[in-house]
């Protein structure tokens, strides 16, 4: 009899571990009748991985804040469930496979629960605050650091807010630091660390919270290739080892390859295909468009630089080559690129270009018709002569959320141009990054929400075209773009190049994009150009180098 019972818990303890996370029929809806997700349903098991792949725009990010239980995403309709152990005496929550154990904080026996966990944040109860407090979420663009704190001290802090035991929490940060594969930059401080090291230390913090689920929103979505697969194994390593559930989303196919046992293809807020992981990836890549390249092979010079540096101090990392000796020429009317890990001066270099930033030694010039200047003497006298004739499309870029398109375009002409003229000047522009005219009507007064991640995109270069520059800098145009959305943009930035006649620089992590886009481009290490030639080489010979680098070779 005994051995009936031992072998029927044992039963019921497999079958209680198989699903740890059920999302049921979630919908959610901002405007009544228009649902941004529907009727997404799926299971993860207890320290299972499962990813969500799709496009930008289409319901990952609603998802995973609605699982987090943000209030402003609370279902419209369907329910997320969690299946755990729990404590009556304290409220501790573990993995349903506990059930029956003693409490790790109490000694008390852990009971099975089955918990509405959106019923049970509306009703605020100490159970629903336990589980929230196990759940660590790394949001999109989440660089959520004290910039002013050494990496260590921002992982100290969060130890401290759950209540680790203070007299070891410095122990356990710098443990949790080594276990990101940063113990090297212990004590460098937030704003000095780059894209990836922030990641990582943002990556700890959420392990610092001891999660059963880590929700990884676009972890390595604005990271260059070498440094996402450095992200993406220290992930996938804590996740195996202290045994964490995670869900994952993401418009790069190669990230939910790479973590996810199993995976759901979404398309416009709904699930078509789920399945493991390989599977989803071939479907998404399936969708993706080859785009053949005619490169375009400049003659005339249009910006010249000879033996730049920018070199500057700082405490903590001492004298800093940014930029070290570097002599280009970029031509009129090419699409030219910058590849290179962070901190391998790219940024630096295109904002001296530009003149959004002095030069410390050596000379760069701009041809503006056919007069040279020196970008290197300020005022408008000089440089300014050439800015007025530039623009900048920054990474982190934005469109009036308030205002339709047709009034984010024109409200950055400055001239004193009749409304007419203007309005003719935005359907050029919009005309020159490949939208129809029947496209145009309809988009030109619509507000930024009610257009896709695509168009944004692409109506946010239009607007740097309106001001009719004759070299415009792209600092990652495809900023979280997925491979779909790529395409498009590198099609609607070779168009504008042939149909408007401007010379585009353009700095990028998305190695793929600079294939597709560019003409030709530069390889960046540590401050200096490595070679110059043909995108597709640039790029392997970046991903040869850095990777040995890597490795040690």
């Amino acid at each position: 009899m005994l051995v009936i019972k031992f072998l029927y818990s044992h039963k019921v303890k497999r079958e209680m571990s198989q699903d740890f996370l059920i999302v049921k029929n979630l919908t959610k809806e901002f405007t009544p009748g228009l649902p941004l997700v529907k009727n997404i349903s799926f299971k993860i098991g207890e320290a299972k991985t499962f990813g969500l792949l799709g496009k930008s725009g289409h319901g990952k990010s609603i998802i995973m804040q609605s699982i987090r239980g943000v209030p402003e995403y609370e279902p419209t309709d369907g329910q997320v469930i969690f299946r755990i152990a729990y404590c009556p005496n304290c409220h501790w929550v573990e993995y349903p496979s506990k059930t029956g154990e003693a409490c790790p904080k109490c000694s008390t026996r852990m009971e099975f629960r089955e918990v509405d966990y959106w019923e049970e944040l509306k009703n605020q109860t100490r159970l629903s605050r336990t589980l929230h407090d196990r759940i660590s979420i790394m949001p999109q663009r989440g660089f959520s650091l004290y910039s002013e704190f050494p990496a260590v001290e921002n992982i100290r802090r969060v130890l401290l807010s759950v209540g680790y035991p203070e007299t070891e929490v410095d122990m356990k940060a710098v443990e949790l630091i080594s276990s990101v594969r940063l113990q090297h930059r212990l004590l460098h401080l937030g704003r000095d660390l780059s894209g990836g090291e922030k990641q990582r230390v943002i990556f700890a913090m959420c392990l610092a919270r001891n999660p059963l689920l880590f929700l990884a929103d676009e972890p390595t979505g604005t990271l260059d290739p070498i440094t996402s697969e450095v992200v993406h194994e220290v992930i996938k390593e804590a996740v195996e080892k202290d045994r964490i559930t995670l869900l994952l989303t993401s418009h790069w196919p190669e990230a939910i390859k790479a973590l996810a046992e199993e995976a759901a293809l979404l398309e416009s807020g709904e699930i078509i295909q789920i399945g493991k992981s390989e599977d989803i990836y071939n479907a998404f890549m399936e969708k993706v468009e080859k785009m053949e390249v005619q490169r375009f092979r400049g003659t005339n010079p249009m910006v010249k630089c000879e033996g730049v540096r920018k070199w500057y101090y700082t405490f903590d990392r001492g004298l800093v080559r940014a930029v070290d000796g570097v002599d280009l020429e970029i031509y009129e009317g090419e699409v030219f690129g910058i590849v290179g890990l962070s901190g391998s001066g790219k940024t630096t270099l295109a904002h001296m270009i530009i003149g959004l930033k002095p030069v410390t030694q050596g000379r760069i010039s701009v041809r503006i018709g056919e007069e040279w200047i020196d970008m290197g003497i300020p005022g408008p006298d000089e440089r300014g002569r050439a800015t007025a004739h530039m623009d900048i499309l920054h990474q982190e870029y934005t469109l009036h959320a308030g205002r339709i398109i047709l009034e984010n375009l024109v409200g950055v002409v400055t001239e004193p141009l009749p409304e007419e003229v203007k309005t003719q000047r935005a359907y050029e522009v919009l005309r020159a990054v490949n939208f129809t005219d029947p496209e145009i009507d309809y988009l030109l007064y619509k507000l930024p929400d009610q257009i896709s991640e695509g168009e944004r995109h692409r109506v946010c270069i239009a607007r740097s075209l309106m001001k009719n520059p004759k070299l415009v800098l792209l600092d990652e145009p495809t900023g979280t773009a997925d491979p779909i959305t790529r395409v498009e943009i590198a099609r609607s930035i070779r168009s504008a190049r042939d149909t408007l006649g401007q010379t585009y620089l353009i700095i990028s992590h998305d190695i793929d994009f600079i294939k597709i886009a560019c003409d030709r481009a530069i390889y960046m290490r540590h401050g200096k150009i490595q070679a110059v030639g043909d995108p597709e080489e640039m790029v392997e010979l970046m991903i040869k180098t850095e990777k040995s680098a890597l490795r040690g070779g």
